[in-house]
């Protein structure tokens, strides 16, 4: 619960905002409504509070006399209307839009529900669960028309953006080899994240999501082709580790996989909550004309561990290049996510992060758990859209 604590004071602290800021003020103010208010929904609301163009008219929670409190925590206007559900809420209400921020495995159906009714989605990670939720998403998104934004904040973040400009560039040549992962050597969430009933997955949909995005996202998303993947909770479930909550915990705190795409790219990827081990390793890219190594983060924050370095050959010499830190000096990544979410709403524009981009994303996550199942690499199977 500490980890929690601290989780929630680093986002809410992403709010503050720069001079000048750019953004695209609707004519009328969106009215919003957020379905699930725990911890991750304090970064919404925050958000929206901080945004002239914006009316935060419901909130829908399952858990009876949480949402009203969490209105009055966070100065949600007094003529904020409560529901039990999203679809009572959904149903009753007049929204433009909604933050869906209940646990994992409900993901999908608030997403699908409020598309279905023609509401844009602000959808927190992990996309969902399973390969079909995924697939079910994506089909809702393409035929409401409507926006449907995924979570992935850090894609905001300018170390990240310069990472994709790097391999965009050229400089490394055709990439055949990415690592990548990270995590924690101590950081095991409580709450709804440790049961497969109300989480699905651990470590992968937590954090994993983030750096499978990070490399991903640079290489604009290759289709994969087979996996094989491995996962573990042994010091999730050792009450030595993880106290009272080790009895109900049964999602992976660790997994790995190597995973193969067109093109003939492979992929080393393991992610961590808990492990005796500060990191599993830097990300590293590596192309046929140099390389990229990102430091790790002591903690997945967004952003990378520090000075990145390109490796390559010059005049028959090697020579190591050292690319300094972006400092980020403008809004927060929370803010700058909900910020575009809005934008591209008032505007009629394309989602910022939509769906079919995060769609492998999950269909990999997906895999390793069933390859981990079986105990062997799998094929990888999309279904058609």
């Amino acid at each position: 619960m500490i980890f929690l604590a601290k989780a929630g004071d680093e986002i809410l602290n992403q709010f503050k905002k720069s001079e000048g800021q750019t953004t695209h003020v609707g004519k009328k103010k969106l009215k919003v409504g957020i379905i699930g208010t725990g911890w991750i929904a304090e970064a919404h609301a925050t958000g929206y509070l901080e945004m002239p163009d914006v009316e935060i008219t419901s909130l829908a929670d399952l858990i009876p006399g949480k949402a009203k409190a969490f209105a009055k925590k966070w100065g949600i206007p007094k003529n904020t209307r409560f529901y039990p559900d999203h679809k009572s809420m959904i149903d009753a209400e007049e929204l433009d839009a909604v933050s869906v921020c209940t646990y994992n495995a409900t993901h999908a159906e608030c997403t699908i529900y409020a598309l279905e009714k023609g509401i844009h989605v602000l959808l927190e990670k992990p996309m969902c669960v399973t390969t079909e939720e995924a697939v079910a998403i994506v089909k809702a998104e393409k035929k409401s028309g409507k926006i449907l934004c995924v979570g992935f904040q850090p894609r905001f973040d300018p170390n990240m953006i310069k990472i994709k400009e790097i391999v965009k560039s050229g400089a490394l040549g055709d990439i055949y080899y990415i690592q990548t992962g990270g995590g924690r050597r101590r950081g095991i969430p409580g709450s709804t994240f440790i049961e497969k009933k109300t989480a699905g997955i651990g470590a992968m949909g937590d954090i994993g999501c983030y750096s499978l995005d990070m490399v991903l996202n640079a290489i604009d998303y290759p289709r994969p082709l087979t996996v094989s993947g491995y996962t573990s909770n042994f010091l999730g479930t050792n009450p030595e580790y993880n106290g009272k909550d080790a009895s109900r915990f049964d999602v992976e705190d660790f997994a790995a996989a190597f995973i193969r795409f067109e093109g003939g790219l492979v992929l080393d990827f393991r992610i961590s909550w808990a492990m005796h081990l500060d990191t599993p390793g830097d990300t590293v890219i590596l192309g046929k004309k140099a390389a990229l190594r990102i430091p790790s983060t002591e903690c997945w924050n967004g952003s990378i561990g520090g000075p990145m370095k390109l490796y390559t050959d010059v005049a028959g010499s090697q020579v190591v290049m050292e690319i300094p830190v972006i400092p980020d000096n403008g809004p927060g990544l929370f803010y700058k996510k909900i910020r575009s979410f809005l934008d591209a709403i008032n505007t009629g524009g394309a989602s910022p992060i939509p769906g079919d981009q995060i769609l492998y994303n999950q269909i990999i996550i997906d895999g390793i758990v069933k390859s981990a199942g079986l105990g062997k690499e799998i094929e990888i199977k999309i279904p058609k859209l």
